[in-house]
């Protein structure tokens, strides 16, 4: 089963979606159209195959990075541009947002 994110305008996840296997390669449409939702859906994955990150509720799709990036847990957090994935440097250990 492939796994398809709806996003807002801004690019944040707002639900997802199973999608059957033989419907993968029209995500997209098969989603906004069969479905009838409409909106903007990006194929994510739970082994981080696709995308960095699996697309959680809220987290963000960074076109640039074509990654899905969680929200920060504090300001003083430090996005790990490889992984995409938050940690914070001050703290005595390393605390990853999203998996």
């Amino acid at each position: 089963m492939a796994h398809f994110a709806e996003l807002d305008e801004n690019n944040v996840v707002l639900r997802v979606l199973v999608v059957p296997d033989n419907q993968e390669h029209r995500g997209q449409e098969f989603c906004a159209e069969d479905l009838q939702l409409g909106g903007t859906w990006v194929q994510t994955s739970y082994n981080g195959t696709i995308r960095k990150n699996f697309a959680g509720i809220g987290a963000t799709f960074d076109r640039k990075r074509d990654a899905f990036v969680a929200p920060a847990c504090h300001n003083e957090a430090v996005l790990n541009e490889e992984t995409c994935q938050w940690t914070c440097e001050h703290a005595s250990h390393v605390v990853i947002i999203g998996e």
